[in-house]
């Protein structure tokens, strides 16, 4: 178990210093004027990703839950492993002042802090589309396990207008539920 941790905690690091580096080559990224929080809690579903390390043990199931703790906005990752297993990682969320609410900046090993940003937001708050500046990262979230073609559409659109490449973009398997 410790040397999981211990994994996670290199790869957490050296994601957040890839990140770090490709902004600085990366044109500016704007995000969603603004996200009501209180819309913006609750569970979310992966619907696709561009790959990453720190998610390699996810092979199906991705989903968050974000819920307020009076001033706190706490995170919970949970996904279903290739063995059929759930790996759970819980987390905090600070709000970057000014952002309205779009910038995120999440740990799930404190004191690193990884930036999350709100690119855009389906109608009724339905999907989202959420990175980081370097472009490195991404996802498209949805409030139901499955998202019709045409909203993924419009998010990877989105997503390629905004500098990601499209093809990147991975999608993931929602089935049976964590619960």
């Amino acid at each position: 178990m410790k040397h999981a941790i211990r994994r996670g905690v290199v790869a957490c690091i050296a994601a957040a210093v890839v990140a770090g580096c490709a902004t600085e080559h990366a044109a500016p990224l704007p995000t969603v004027e603004a996200v009501d929080l209180s819309r913006y809690v609750g569970t979310w579903y992966e619907i696709a990703l561009v790959p990453n390390r720190f998610q390699a043990v996810c092979a199906a199931d991705t989903q968050a839950r974000y819920r307020m703790d009076g001033d706190v906005l706490r995170v919970t990752n949970r996904c279903r492993r290739a063995d059929g297993g759930v790996e759970e990682a819980n987390g905090v969320a600070k709000v970057v002042e000014g952002s309205g609410n779009a910038k995120l900046r999440v740990s799930f090993f404190r004191p690193f802090y990884g930036n999350y940003w709100v690119l855009a937001l389906g109608p009724d708050y339905g999907w989202a589309l959420v990175g980081e500046p370097g472009r490195a990262y991404g996802w498209v979230l949805s409030r139901t396990p499955v998202l019709d073609d045409a909203a993924l559409g419009v998010a990877l659109d989105r997503a390629a207008a905004l500098g990601y490449d499209r093809t990147a973009f991975r999608r993931t398997p929602q089935g049976q539920p964590l619960d």
